[in-house]
């Protein structure tokens, strides 16, 4: 993967973002693995390796580097104690529904408190 399309890549996933932050994603890239038959060979987490971390998916709808079928694939495969939905986020939520992703995590916190 050249830098063409590594910022082809980044360009599609960071398409309601602000330039800035596709720019300060580039700086970021490591190697990773998004491919199922991959993932399907790493050693699974049990109970014991959370321990009593209560883990909760949020689901960014327009992400185009975890689809929404490999997002409920991870959800069905390891489920968490809930699932949250953030309409027209892009891969970083925290970019491009910047409101909305705070008001998710304060109901996350309000969920357990």
């Amino acid at each position: 993967m050249g830098p063409n399309f590594l910022a082809y890549q980044l360009y599609q996933l960071y398409q309601l973002s602000p330039v800035e932050d596709l720019e300060l994603a580039k700086t970021l890239v490591r190697a990773g693995s998004l491919y199922e038959h991959d993932l399907s060979k790493a050693k699974k987490f049990s109970d014991q390796g959370y321990g009593s971390v209560r883990r909760v998916f949020v689901v960014c709808e327009e992400d185009k580097a975890m689809y929404l079928e490999h997002q409920r694939w991870m959800i069905s495969n390891n489920p968490p104690q809930a699932v949250m939905e953030i309409a027209g986020a892009d891969h970083m939520p925290m970019f491009s529904k910047t409101k909305q992703l705070c008001h998710t995590l304060l109901e996350i916190a309000n969920m357990y408190a």
